[in-house]
């Protein structure tokens, strides 16, 4: 694919907005190619509320409503592209991996179509260059105080439902220098919590050490005196290695949350997902990690409706969560997607029968969820503060990951927060999915 024409933009005043869709993974993305663009002249906006001459969609292709979504906003920008309020429009990232010809062959406005691992190609086509020596620095789409790191690219697993493997390949870990590197420039940048993500943090490092380097990885990253707080998200339950958890308990800094997706617990649907594990295996786990660390939250997710699930098999996945009495839980419904080894089975599960059992799942776990949390009225949490409102702040326990998981309300008083600090917080009232509360200290 050639360059743009030299004479629709001109790099010491173009303006480009970028879309980001999907996962934190794909944010991480977003905003590596953003720092890039701006060593090469470019002004970068984030979902910007006009449209402006450049727009680059980082799209989202993992199942049928990311897919949806990403469409929708590739098919507005064209709308705009045709009345001339954009003048270049890219898109990239899962969708565009998935379904390049499809895009180019149905979207005529779109001027470039790249897949994943596309940075240097998107700079070459705006007739940008890459900034070798500015490959660990981002331009941060999130709040100054909390950003993602990821520490590897793909998955190396084959579970019966996901795309992952056949849009970004096998697992690539970054070796572990490079992410001590990464997380270094953040923290100059003034981010106090770093969130490690990638399709499963268990795995990580085996490709290039021949070993699970997870834990060698949390040692180094340790180190950092600057980070407040380290997140962990998306660890295989049937990799999980329990030595992190004795880092848990020496570093206050590794927050006390485990983000662990089991998608199921019944084993006849666990074998047809492929995922390698029972579910007495995930309940002795689960059993473990809450005997050496009592105050952990722990995150999961579960899929309903995958093909063959009856009836037996939901009850015991609802039977699961309530007696699991999990901290914090995803729950989706199925999406039959082509080129997975699940869209060989026949889908036995209707679409209003896969929503039905979501929101029956959902509303057991809205009654854990403010059970929990009534536990918490009068407990004293140490509590960072996300942003400013009209009335309140907003900020997150440790327990909390970012725009997925619970919100502290926190009262206003005499003197003003700092958004992105840590205070103590007495809690006072608590609802099903949010805490009520005032500070009694800075931290």
């Amino acid at each position: 694919m050639t360059g743009v024409d030299s004479t629709k933009i001109n790099q010491t005043d173009c303006e480009i907005n970028i879309i980001t869709l999907g996962c934190s993974k794909n944010l991480v993305d977003s905003e590596q190619l953003a720092a890039q663009l701006e060593q090469n002249g470019f002004r970068i906006t984030y979902e910007a509320e006009q449209p402006l001459p450049v727009t680059i969609i980082n799209t989202c292709g993992f199942i049928e409503d990311a897919k949806m979504q990403s469409i929708e906003t590739i098919l507005a920008c064209a709308e705009q592209k045709t009345t001339g309020e954009i003048k270049i429009l890219i898109v990239f990232g899962c969708l565009s991996e998935r379904y390049v010809h499809d895009l180019r062959k149905e979207i005529p406005e779109l001027d470039a179509v790249f897949g994943v691992n596309s940075l240097p190609n998107i700079l070459s086509y705006l007739n940008a260059r890459v900034c070798s020596d500015m490959l660990t620095v981002r331009k941060i789409s999130t709040p100054a105080h909390y950003a993602y790191l990821k520490i590897s690219e793909g998955c190396s697993h084959r579970c019966a439902f996901c795309a992952i493997p056949q849009i970004r390949g096998k697992q690539v870990s970054k070796p572990v220098e490079v992410i001590r590197d990464e997380a270094l420039v953040l923290t100059e940048q003034g981010v106090k919590e770093i969130i490690l993500v990638a399709q499963d943090l268990t795995h990580y490092g085996y490709d290039i050490y021949k070993k699970r380097q997870l834990f060698t990885l949390l040692e180094e990253l340790l180190k950092i005196k600057n980070i407040g707080w380290l997140r962990l998200h998306y660890l295989y339950p049937n990799f999980f290695q329990t030595d992190i958890l004795e880092l848990m308990k020496e570093y206050p800094q590794l927050c006390n949350y485990l983000d662990i997706p089991v998608q199921h617990i019944h084993d006849e649907i666990l074998e047809a997902m492929n995922r390698n594990i029972t579910g007495d295996q995930i309940r002795r786990l689960f059993d473990t990690i809450r005997n050496k660390i009592p105050s952990v939250a722990i995150r999961t997710s579960v899929i309903v409706g995958f093909p063959g699930e009856r009836k037996k098999h939901f009850n015991q996945l609802r039977d699961f969560l309530q007696e699991s009495q999990l901290d914090r839980v995803g729950i989706f419904t199925y999406s039959h997607e082509e080129n997975t080894p699940a869209f060989k089975l026949k889908e036995t599960v209707s679409r209003k029968e896969k929503e039905n059992r979501k929101e029956e799942l959902m509303l057991v776990q809205q009654h854990i969820s403010l059970q929990k949390n009534r536990q918490k009225t009068g407990q004293t949490i140490k509590t960072i503060i996300d942003k400013q409102e009209n009335e309140h702040y907003t900020g997150r326990t440790e327990f909390d990951s970012p725009e997925v998981d619970n919100t502290v309300i926190v009262l206003k008083q005499k003197e003003p927060l700092r958004v992105g600090d840590f205070y103590n917080v007495k809690i006072s009232s608590a609802e099903d999915y949010d805490l009520t509360g005032t500070v009694c200290s800075e931290l």
